[in-house]
């Protein structure tokens, strides 16, 4: 049986974003992926994010990304997700042993046929909005040349952009377990516009510290908080 066979029997298959060996879960919905790859001898004994259609060499600049990227381009489940190797997703905190909190098949089925998305708890700032926090610890103008390509490309997610940026709390690290046509809606979107903005900004980059070089992914924290926040309101 092919990989790609026994990717798709599975209805759920979350990838967990690993860029060094580190204890992984034993479901079988998870699916531990050497992110970075390309150009490393490394072998984590992982499947690795260089293999079929990817961006693995983004690695540095897109952080787990190229993991989601790999993912959306190589599997055909029913769900995909992201995890990541030391955050994953949990119904309780009961155990004293974290990896036996880690979410199994056998919790997230029943809820399938209910849910579409599945996304980790808030995460509070309290006292500085999601634009701010990032102004103070990163570069605005990430921002604001994001919202340039939104009103060029996406005007429709201009408005939620704005309410996004305002807000005190978000879904963040990239976190998710959607429907795969979900993931394709965005994907495509997400990655549209990371490539836009790659184009525009990258000589200005090109002094970046590795820390602030790997924005891409932290800008796309807060853009998967607008694209769900938009699919919402067209749901109601």
């Amino acid at each position: 049986m092919s990989f790609q066979t026994m990717m798709k029997d599975k209805k759920a298959v979350v990838v967990i974003a690993a860029h060094k060996a580190y204890k992984m879960p034993h479901d079988a919905m998870y699916l531990p992926v050497h992110v970075g790859a390309e150009g490393k001898d490394t072998d984590l004994g992982y499947t690795k994010d260089n293999t079929g259609e990817n961006i693995s060499g983004k690695n540095s600049s897109y952080c787990e990304l190229t993991g989601l990227y790999w993912a959306w381009k190589n599997l055909d489940s029913a769900y995909i997700g992201l995890a990541h190797y030391r955050r994953h997703f949990s119904l309780s905190k009961k155990s004293r042993e974290p990896f036996d909190n880690v979410l199994k098949y056998s919790e997230l089925e029943p809820m399938l046929n209910k849910y579409k998305v599945f996304i980790p708890k808030k995460r509070k700032y309290y006292i500085e909005t999601l634009y701010s926090h990032y102004a103070h610890t990163h570069y605005a103008s990430h921002l604001d040349e994001t919202r340039k390509i939104l009103r060029n490309f996406y005007p429709e997610y201009l408005n939620n952009f704005d309410a996004v940026m305002k807000r005190r709390w978000g879904y963040m690290f990239n976190m998710m377990i959607m429907e795969k046509k979900l993931v394709d809606d965005y994907c495509t979107w997400l990655f549209n516009i990371l490539f836009e903005l790659e184009k525009r900004v990258s000589k200005e980059n090109e002094n970046l510290s590795a820390f602030q070089g790997r924005f891409y992914g932290r800008v796309s924290e807060l853009l998967f908080n607008v694209w769900l926040e938009q699919k919402i309101l067209e749901k109601r």
